[in-house]
C-alpha cells in the first residue's frame, strides 16, 4: 500500500518538478531559429521572422540588436557570478522533493512550500523575459507595435489549427 499511495503522489509531484525545469528544455541553443514545430508557436518573444515583418529601419535593428547582446551579456554575468549557489540551490530543492516523496507519510505543508518555490522562481523568471520583451517594443513606432502583436495574433490562430506532437487533448 504504501508503494501505490508514493507512486500516486510521484505522479502528481514530478510533472510539477519537470515543469519548472522544462523551460531550459525548450531553449534555442545557437540562436538559429526554431529546433521543430513546436517552437513555431511559442508565444510572446520576439520570433525574427515576425520582425523582418515590421519594416525596421537600420537604427532599429541596430538598437533591438544591442538589447540582445546586453542581455546575454548580463545572463552570462550573472551566471559567472554564482553558477555553483544556483546549482547547489536546485540540487537541494530536488533533494527535498525527493525526501517528500520518500517520506513514510506525505506532508502537504512541505509539498505547498516547495511548490511555492518553484511558481516563485518561475515567476521571476517571466517578469524578467517581460522587461526585456518591453524594452525591445518601446524601440518599434505605434504603427509597428500593431502590426507586431496582429502577426502575433495570426500565429496564434494558425497554431491554434495545427496539431502538435505530444500536445494533450
Amino acid at each position: 500500500m504504501k508503494f501505490t499511495k508514493q507512486l500516486i503522489i510521484a505522479s502528481l509531484v514530478l510533472p510539477l518538478t519537470l515543469g519548472a525545469t522544462s523551460s531550459f528544455a525548450h531553449g534555442d541553443r545557437d540562436g538559429k531559429g526554431p529546433r521543430g514545430p513546436q517552437q513555431e508557436c511559442r508565444m510572446g518573444g520576439f520570433d525574427r521572422g515576425i520582425m523582418k515583418e515590421l519594416a525596421l529601419t537600420d537604427s532599429q535593428k541596430e538598437q533591438l540588436k544591442e538589447l540582445r547582446k546586453d542581455s546575454r551579456e548580463a545572463m552570462k554575468a550573472e551566471f559567472d557570478k554564482a553558477p555553483k549557489p544556483d546549482m547547489q540551490a536546485r540540487e537541494a530543492h530536488m533533494n527535498q522533493l525527493k525526501d517528500l516523496m520518500m517520506a513514510d507519510n506525505f506532508n502537504p505543508a512541505k509539498a505547498t512550500e516547495l511548490v511555492k518555490e518553484m511558481s516563485e522562481k518561475r515567476i521571476e523568471r517571466q517578469v524578467h523575459k517581460l522587461s526585456q520583451q518591453h524594452k525591445m517594443l518601446s524601440v518599434l513606432t505605434a504603427d509597428q507595435k500593431a502590426k507586431f502583436f496582429e502577426l502575433q495574433q495570426e500565429r496564434a490562430e494558425d497554431c491554434a489549427d495545427k496539431p502538435h506532437k505530444g500536445k494533450r487533448h
